[in-house]
């Protein structure tokens, strides 16, 4: 049976004492945190090694996209760092996402870490059909993603990130072993905030994601520790 703290990645999005603080407050129960960008640029690597010391697997959000050269020399010097899953953008296209392979792949063999997976972001949940068609994007959410995700399976990446009601198709196209992670997950009453396609984690789980990443319905909880374990709870109940 699979462990469900396995996974829910937990996003740290807040200020670093805020993050340091909810860790703590996690530790021993959660087993995967996000790092984004706002907080690793306020930090650099300490928030990486504040994580791994008390025993978190990290997600390290930053979503590389440049040229490939630049991306190779980012995701190696991300790869020294120990994190276990680091994001690039799939719209950076092949070449990129192959360069960021082999960066991570060589700073985390250079540091004596695990290699971590590498995963694509398609199309972010905040953004819907119209938010694509004023960038130039004549394809619809969902057929934009499909392209996405052919993309980076071509380029070999370890899985890519959809909004949840994509990650049936993604698990369709990638097979069993992808990871498939999904933001835009929200507990039943949470609030929606800023992204346009969500899902509760159970439908999620049942679409075939293989992570759930929920920041607010439990960072911002007065009991957080709480509102991780009534997560587990509601998935447990609705299988």
């Amino acid at each position: 049976m699979t462990d469900l703290r396995e996974q829910i990645i937990v996003a740290l999005d807040g200020s670093p004492q805020e993050a340091l603080q909810w860790a703590n407050e996690l530790a021993g129960e959660a087993r995967w945190v996000k790092v984004g960008m706002t907080l690793f640029y306020q930090t650099g690597p300490e928030i990486i090694n504040q994580m791994k010391a008390l025993g978190y697997k990290v997600f390290l959000d930053l979503k590389l996209h440049d040229i490939p050269n630049q991306v190779e020399g980012a995701a190696n010097a991300l790869g020294k760092l120990g994190v276990d899953l680091l994001t690039i953008h799939a719209f950076g296209g092949s070449a990129m996402m192959t360069s960021a392979m082999l960066g991570a792949r060589a700073g985390a063999k250079e540091a004596g870490y695990p290699v971590p997976k590498v995963i694509a972001v398609t199309v972010l949940t905040s953004m819907a059909d119209d938010t694509l068609k004023s960038i130039g994007v004549s394809d619809a959410t969902e057929g934009q993603v499909e392209r996405l995700i052919h993309l980076s399976k071509t380029a070999g990446t370890d899985g890519i990130v959809c909004s949840p009601h994509e990650a049936a198709t993604a698990r369709l196209m990638l097979g069993d072993d992808a990871l498939i992670v999904t933001p835009g997950v929200r507990p039943v009453g949470a609030a929606v905030g800023d992204q346009s396609r969500i899902m509760t984690p159970a439908d999620a789980l049942a679409a075939k994601a293989s992570h759930l990443v929920i920041g607010r319905p439990i960072t911002g909880a007065q009991d957080r520790l709480q509102a991780y374990c009534a997560i587990i709870e509601e998935v447990n109940e609705s299988s």
